[in-house]
């Protein structure tokens, strides 16, 4: 008996734009070699749900062997209501040689030349926007020069 695939639906939460400091090289580890972006700031605006980034969050970067990046974030975000709310996400940016050294010389690309997605968990107090806590979300990304902006999906 054949199994009924189950769908996959989402809804867009909201547009996040992060400013990034210089990275801080750390060096080749066992994994790769490590790099850690202080985040400095940003927005993120959707229908329903906007404000600004506050700076102090961190991006873990991992080269890979193949040319892939891991990307491990940790971020506050203020809602325009007041509410504070963390948000956490890991993820995968690759693309081939030559767009990736076209990348880390900060060329702006098309976001569709290269591969970069991340998966976002939410952490938030009781108010308006409790219900991020038990959202899983999803974001395709693409990075300019001032630093990452993904546009993010509630997955239902």
């Amino acid at each position: 008996m054949p199994i009924e695939r189950m769908p996959l639906n989402s809804d867009f939460l909201f547009r996040l734009e992060l400013t990034v400091d210089v990275p801080q090289v750390i060096g080749a580890g066992p994994i790769g070699e490590r790099r850690v972006a202080q985040i400095t700031g940003g927005r993120f605006s959707g229908p329903g749900l906007a404000g600004k980034v506050l700076p102090g969050g961190q991006d873990w970067l991992v080269t890979q062997s193949d040319g892939g990046t891991r990307l491990d974030v940790r971020v506050v975000l203020q809602a325009d209501d007041g509410q504070m709310i963390g948000a956490t996400y890991q993820g995968i940016r690759h693309a081939p040689p030559e767009i990736a050294a076209r990348l880390a010389a900060g060329e702006e690309l098309q976001p569709g030349s290269y591969y970069m997605r991340v998966a976002m968990r939410f952490e938030t107090g009781p108010g308006p926007n409790e219900w991020l806590n038990r959202v899983l979300a999803v974001g395709v990304g693409h990075r300019p020069a001032s630093g990452p902006v993904y546009d993010v999906y509630a997955i239902l």
